[in-house]
């Protein structure tokens, strides 16, 4: 169906993952396709039903989140996830970061904001909960990330990916192509020493480059 936004929920507590399904439920532009119980069984059906977006737990049995996300992306699968964790430590947050989580939520987030993360994450943006964004802000600080100059189109593509805009709202807002917006990201992946573009935003914030 055109619009909806299909999702999988990869958890493995039965009453948290129905409870995650109902709710997800309640949004007309929403369709959860399938379930799974640990890392193992999300990979397997992320790579057969190609979801929208994975709305994915960090400590699962047989393979935990961050090692189900680098599974994928050895394998060359494109994913949105989405870690739903009530693991806020440094480690944790960095490392899902870097396996390609493009979101990072704390379970107990109100229900309207796992809703617009969902909608952001579907559409090619990023975004993190503040008190997640302050740890890993901290986290890269002491890693000490290095910067290089940023030209004025740079600056101006950065602050729309802090917003959570895909390329090809970007490349509207901008008047450029989607290839030249592509072409931009990979510039200040490199300047940012990130990994990708959740960590640039990241790493910008903390520069006091953008307003987180």
């Amino acid at each position: 169906m055109k619009g909806v936004i299909r999702i999988l929920v990869a958890d493995d507590h039965p009453v948290v993952r129905e409870g995650l399904i109902a709710i997800l439920g309640t949004q007309p532009d929403f369709a959860v396709v399938g379930e799974a119980g640990d890392g193992e069984e999300a990979v397997r059906q992320v790579e057969a039903l190609q979801p929208d977006v994975l709305l994915l737990d960090l400590e699962m049995p047989r393979m935990d989140g961050i090692e189900a996300l680098q599974r994928l992306g050895a394998a060359g699968v494109q994913v949105r996830a989405i870690v739903f964790t009530a693991f806020d430590t440094d480690e944790r947050i960095l490392g899902a970061v870097r396996a390609g989580a493009r979101g990072y939520l704390l379970k107990g987030a109100p229900r309207e904001e796992v809703f617009h993360a969902v909608r952001v994450v579907s559409q090619g943006g990023s975004l993190l909960q503040p008190v997640v964004a302050s740890r890993l802000l901290e986290r890269v600080s002491r890693e000490g990330a290095s910067l290089g100059a940023l030209t004025r189109r740079e600056r101006e593509v950065l602050g729309l990916l802090a917003r959570g805009l895909p390329n090809k709202e970007i490349a509207d807002q901008l008047y450029i192509s989607e290839r030249t917006v592509k072409f931009h990201v990979s510039a200040l992946l490199r300047k940012l020493g990130a990994g990708n573009r959740t960590e640039a935003v990241a790493v910008a914030a903390q520069r006091g480059l953008v307003e987180r």
